[in-house]
């Protein structure tokens, strides 16, 4: 049962078809990420009653010092990652939620860690009144998920100080990792995209500077 906050209006149905002619303008080409995006509510993810700010490409925070990226930086995450139906998707920072339920509605299977023990079970809580099948962990994401390996894809949502070397042991043949990676000058991170070759080598791909929260690796009660 959908409590008052988990509603979806017209209004917000909306604001969303704006917010993908916004992504559009600003090159998201993927038919399939836009219309995830259009699918996804992203209102139900922020504290703020105000459904415009929800559909604003812009960050905004959740707690526990983290935030919910902009919508740009999500659909441009997804269309690197290339997800399509039925793939194994592994995500390191749940956060809100929002980034799994956009890969899960793609068609995803979405395994996703999250460290903040607060903002696990507030997202654990949104997550389970929405239709998006997404299963979430509380964990260490430099860990990954062994028992669920491999994957197909794996997406990390904070600054990654370097590649994650038991992350890339968990990607299948010809899978896709993207990637925030910390600048050598401590300012913002490259979106790198690593293909895990057939033998083993890895395919690294610059797509421009972004700004993400660090990734962390205890576990905090914050």
């Amino acid at each position: 049962m959908m409590n008052t906050h988990i509603e979806d209006t017209y209004r917000a149905k909306g604001l969303r078809q704006q917010l993908v002619e916004t992504l559009l303008s600003k090159g998201i080409t993927d038919k399939t990420v836009l219309a995830a995006i259009n699918e996804v509510p992203r209102h139900v993810f922020l504290d703020s009653s105000f459904v415009e700010f929800a559909y604003q490409d812009k960050a905004f925070p959740i707690g526990s010092g983290q935030t919910i990226s902009q919508p740009s930086t999500v659909a441009f995450q997804t269309q690197l990652l290339g997800v399509e139906k039925g793939m194994k998707v592994l995500e390191i920072g749940t956060g809100s939620g929002y980034q799994a339920c956009v890969l899960a509605a793609i068609g995803a299977k979405v395994f996703s860690i999250e460290r903040q023990r607060n903002l696990f079970f507030k997202t654990k809580e949104i997550l389970e009144q929405l239709p998006f099948r997404v299963k979430v962990f509380l964990g260490d994401g430099f860990e990954g998920l062994p028992t669920y390996a491999p994957f197909d894809r794996i997406i990390i949502t904070a600054g990654a100080p370097s590649i994650p070397e038991k992350l890339i042991a968990q990607m299948k043949d010809n899978a896709v990792m993207v990637i925030p990676m910390d600048n050598a000058n401590g300012e913002g991170q490259t979106m790198l995209k690593i293909t895990k070759m057939a033998d083993g080598s890895l395919k690294k791909e610059e797509f421009g500077g972004f700004k993400f929260v660090p990734m962390l690796k205890e576990i905090g009660n914050d």
